[in-house]
């Protein structure tokens, strides 16, 4: 954790402010940040400890407070467990503050793809990796190419405060405020800004939603990644994890996520094989052979592209039967989790309302063997 937030530190940027977010005293994040800001004394940095409850969204309660106070209008939102490049800051501002181009919207939002650093070499760790540095990579790059709709983690992501005043997700199209408007305090208008989406269990897509649909401001995909560290997480943290994703999606963006399917590996190369033993002949075998290779060979392309160097020979193999795991077991996941629409979330259960809200089932902890979340112990936002 000390080198993930050690990276924002680092920023080479003239004038920015970080706001360390804590929810609990108890936090051990507590005693790294402390030792942070005092090795980096020339940063603007403080910690603010204490949520302000708007919603069963956890984050989102955390950030309040920052959200608030922060002295500039432009905020960078990160995840405790990311490490960014010293250039990334800087390159932000410069996206989100680029004119359009004639026929283009502005910009109102900048975010990075998510690469994971498996730290932790446990099974379930490397199969989340490869998903991430992979399946995942490749749709995320691709959606927000295509630009149809948006498309954002939370994992890293920038906007301006002033835009997030504006929108209450609703996701209905907003009038520009009258020149002459008097300035509002933050979060005064009530059931608008940050506080709109504490009841949302998606509360990064639905802040691009609104940004996009609200506003009508687009989004720009940076040139850097934002390097995820994942912990150590068996297979069934990772299972879970995808099912509780799946389930959030499906009350987003129904007819994407029951389509889902039909974007693996396995359900195309299934249903092409039989296709093409109809038609031509040719053994299904041989096609799948065909097919399963090509595709691993553009995933370890993605894989590499954005690691910025090959994968380790002594990892080739872990690699590799990671993502034929996370290949083989995409569709079986779907399968539970488009039937559900409980989930648990750090160690609590929630029930996926319409639009991802999201309700809480008990007040009590909850938990279920090998469900952990292994992100996201504290969230932070310069």
């Amino acid at each position: 954790m000390f080198e993930n937030l050690e990276s924002t530190c680092l920023q080479q940027y003239p004038k920015f402010e970080i706001l360390f977010c804590i929810a609990e005293e108890t936090d051990q994040a507590l005693t790294v940040v402390e030792e942070l800001i005092q090795k980096y004394p020339q940063v603007d940095a403080k910690v603010i400890v204490g949520e302000e409850i708007v919603g069963p969204n956890p984050k989102v309660n955390n950030l309040m407070r920052a959200y608030k106070s922060a002295k500039y209008d432009i905020l960078w939102v990160l995840d405790s467990n990311v490490l960014v490049d010293p250039g990334t800051l800087a390159r932000a501002v410069d996206a989100l503050q680029t004119p359009p181009k004639p026929g283009k919207r502005p910009i109102g939002l900048v975010h990075h793809v998510p690469f994971a650093h498996v730290r932790e070499r446990s099974f379930g760790s490397r199969v989340e990796g490869a998903f991430l540095n992979t399946n995942h990579a490749k749709m995320y790059i691709a959606l927000n190419i295509l630009a149809f709709d948006s498309c954002v983690t939370g994992k890293s992501s920038m906007y301006r405060r002033s835009d997030i005043e504006r929108v209450n997700a609703d996701l209905k199209a907003k009038p520009l405020p009258p020149l002459d408007e008097p300035a509002r305090a933050v979060g005064s208008r009530k059931g608008y800004g940050m506080a709109a989406f504490g009841k949302f269990m998606a509360e990064d897509n639905m802040i691009g939603m609104a940004v996009w649909h609200e506003l009508g401001l687009r989004h720009d995909l940076s040139c850097d990644i934002a390097e995820n560290a994942i912990g150590r997480m068996s297979f069934m943290d990772y299972v879970w994890r995808r099912v509780r994703w799946i389930r959030v999606r499906k009350k987003m963006v129904l007819a994407a996520t029951v389509l889902e399917p039909f974007t693996e590996s396995a359900v195309v190369g299934l249903l092409t094989a039989w296709a093409v033993r109809y038609f031509v002949g040719l053994p299904m075998w041989l096609f799948l052979l065909t097919h399963f290779s090509i595709w691993f060979v553009m995933d370890l392309d993605i894989q590499t592209a954005l690691a910025g160097q090959p994968i380790p020979k002594s990892e080739q193999w872990q690699f590799f039967l990671a993502w034929w795991t996370r290949e083989l077991c995409a569709l079986p996941i779907w399968a539970v989790a488009i039937v559900g629409s409980t989930v648990v979330w750090r160690g609590r259960k929630y029930k996926v309302l319409a639009n991802g809200e999201a309700m809480k089932v008990d007040d009590e902890s909850f938990s279920r063997k090998g469900r952990r979340d292994n992100y996201e112990p504290l969230s932070q936002g310069p």
